[in-house]
């Protein structure tokens, strides 16, 4: 039927084409080459399967992004996004043994800045400068370093990071950090020492006991935008452990008192440097332990390399007349003298092998008490030679001289002290008086607590137990028997007296002993010992019965006219015992009135 009806408009059509009626329009497919060619089959398949195949791989590449590869981009997007930001532990602090603080950790922002970020009008640049203590210069500078980021001050102040943030720069970032601050400023500055930007421990106690101060830091997961902004925090979060802490030894008000004294003899005598120790006898503490030149702990650069020196640990020197009482022990514990024994010091000068050894004021005889009283070289060195070399030497190294002070703190130095086996005579009799051995003002102080203790001694400490108060020390070295040292200590409280070298030493109301010493200086370029450069030593305990403390003092090259130990060095013990007793408690055991009378006598100048 269908097939009828097209026939019958087809006829149709045609019978109008014959009457002149407009013919329908047909389409010429022959003209067109493209449109007359026939497609091969095999095309379009290859088209579909082209266009399939497209799907396929980008379904396989979707699915390693999803799934297969899916670790390897997800660390990509971490890397361009997710960062771990540290949470600091707060550092320890550091306390006296009263509690008092001598180091602490605050917040303080710290100021960075994307430079290719950074828009500001040189009117702003130049408030940003001013604030930031700087000059414009000094930033543009900084700006050119790094595109992407730049600090432009460490852990400034309070106020600082206000100002900048009131200027509102775009750009300029602000992070939380911690800086250390210590209260004692110089007078504690070589025992607690300093820190870095980071709060890592340089030296002092801060480098020494960097892992208990230190704690462990914190982590935190977050996705930053392209500012640094935290967007979102992913993962767990680690918090931090604070570090530890530390209480020490050091008694504060000593440590101040005995830094202000050992700074105005150094001014004073016009002097190259000054030391001062300070040792509790019954538990070996160090209560303050000072030097002159110092430096403010947490201000970085600009501070002279020796003014950072514990010059009390680290340097050594040749202690002079300071050594004589060992000699005089010795020759009481070997049984070769007694106290009393007299010997012949005429004419005041002795030769060894050809060389002199002088008194400075000689006297024709004295008796073994008198040749440390007076502090006569000539007896010294007859004593000295009537000795093995190796005990003298041995009698050294009991007390510490040669060894490293067991104390933790860095820097320690062991000072030289030579085997016995390589001493000529000479050397013999120089050591006895203190040329020849080189020993740290720490190390000396330490030997005196000998002559405290009646006899023994204790390790020293510088930090006290967590939960504890300061306690004796279990371990001991008897290094003397207890007749000896309190023998030696009578003569050394004869040091003090009318007719000794240190006048000077005695302390209002309290008993005092102790020797003075001076050496001169050794210049290694002339291969000789300078006549106008000098070192003056006192070191001593008080009270004298039964001493509570043991003070070291040491001048270095007093140019102001006076070099003597009991001149430069006495009147610093002195000051320093009466306000440690005085600070501890200790009753005094002396009327001042008697003093008085005493201090008027001339003292005996020193042979050195």
């Amino acid at each position: 039927m269908k097939l009828g009806r097209l026939f019958q408009r087809t006829r149709q059509g045609a019978a109008r084409s014959r009457s002149g009626a407009t013919p329908v329009r047909s389409v010429a497919y022959s003209s067109s080459p493209l449109l007359a060619s026939k497609t091969p089959p095999w095309r379009s398949k290859f088209i579909v399967a082209l266009v399939a195949a497209s799907f396929i791989v980008l379904l396989g590449r979707a699915l390693y992004i999803q799934v297969l590869g899916n670790d390897f981009f997800q660390k990509q997007g971490e890397i361009r996004f997710a960062r771990q930001l540290d949470l600091p532990a707060s550092r320890g602090r550091i306390l006296d043994r009263n509690g008092q603080i001598l180091a602490v950790s605050v917040p303080a922002p710290s100021i960075w800045v994307i430079p290719k970020d950074f828009e500001a009008d040189r009117a702003q640049k130049r408030a940003l400068a001013r604030v930031l203590g700087m000059s414009a210069a000094e930033l543009d500078d900084k700006l050119e370093k790094n595109p992407n980021f730049v600090w432009l001050r460490r852990q400034a102040e309070e106020q600082v990071g206000k100002e900048v943030a009131a200027l509102g720069l775009k750009g300029v970032h602000q992070v939380r950090e911690y800086k250390r601050k210590y209260p004692e400023g110089e007078s504690a500055a070589h025992v607690v020492g300093s820190t870095n930007a980071d709060e890592h421990g340089q030296e002092g106690v801060e480098f020494a006991h960097e892992s208990e101060l230190s704690g462990t830091d914190g982590t935190r997961r977050v996705i930053k935008d392209r500012l640094g902004r935290v967007v979102e925090d992913i993962g767990d979060s680690v918090a931090p452990v604070d570090g530890k802490d530390l209480r020490l030894t050091i008694d504060s008000k000593i440590q101040f008192y005995a830094y202000q004294r050992v700074r105005d003899a150094v001014a004073e005598h016009r002097a190259s440097s000054g030391s001062v120790v300070v040792l509790d006898t019954q538990t070996g503490g160090v209560l303050a332990m000072a030097n002159y030149p110092s430096f403010v702990p947490g201000v970085r650069g600009g501070t002279p390399a020796r003014a950072r020196r514990n010059l009390a640990l680290v340097d050594t020197a040749e202690p002079g007349s300071t050594m004589k009482p060992f000699i005089a022990a010795l020759a009481l514990e070997s049984g070769r003298f007694r106290a009393s024994d007299v010997l012949n010091t005429y004419p005041g000068k002795l030769y060894i092998t050809g060389l002199p050894i002088t008194d400075e004021h000689p006297l024709p005889a004295m008796t073994v008490e008198q040749i440390v009283q007076k502090s006569s070289n000539v007896g010294t060195a007859k004593m000295a030679m009537t000795m093995p070399a190796r005990e003298i030497w041995d009698l050294y190294t009991r007390v510490g001289f040669g060894q490293k002070p067991q104390i933790d703190f860095p820097g320690r130095v062991t000072g030289k002290l030579r085997s016995h086996t390589a001493w000529r005579p000479i050397d013999q009799a120089t050591i006895g008086f203190g040329y020849g051995v080189s020993v740290s003002l720490m190390q000396l102080a330490q030997s005196y607590t000998v002559f405290a203790r009646d006899g023994d001694m204790v390790p020293l400490s510088l930090v006290l137990p967590p939960d504890g108060d300061p306690v004796e020390p279990q371990v001991r070295q008897q290094v003397v028997s207890p007749q000896t040292a309190r023998a030696v200590r009578k003569m050394l409280a004869m040091v003090t007296q009318p007719g000794g070298t240190a006048l000077k030493a005695q302390v209002p109301g309290y008993s005092v002993a102790g020797k003075t010493g001076t050496s001169r200086k050794w210049l290694d370029k002339e291969k000789r010992y300078a006549q106008d450069r000098h070192r003056g030593w006192f070191v001593g305990m008080a009270p004298a019965d039964k001493p509570r403390i043991v003070v070291a003092v040491m001048i270095d090259e007093p140019k102001a006219g006076k070099f003597f130990g009991g001149d430069v060095a006495a009147p610093v013990f002195s000051q320093v015992v009466q306000q440690t007793l005085r600070s501890m408690s200790v009753q005094p055991d002396l009327d001042v009135k008697s003093q008085i009378v005493a201090r008027d006598v001339p003292a005996v100048a020193e042979s050195y």
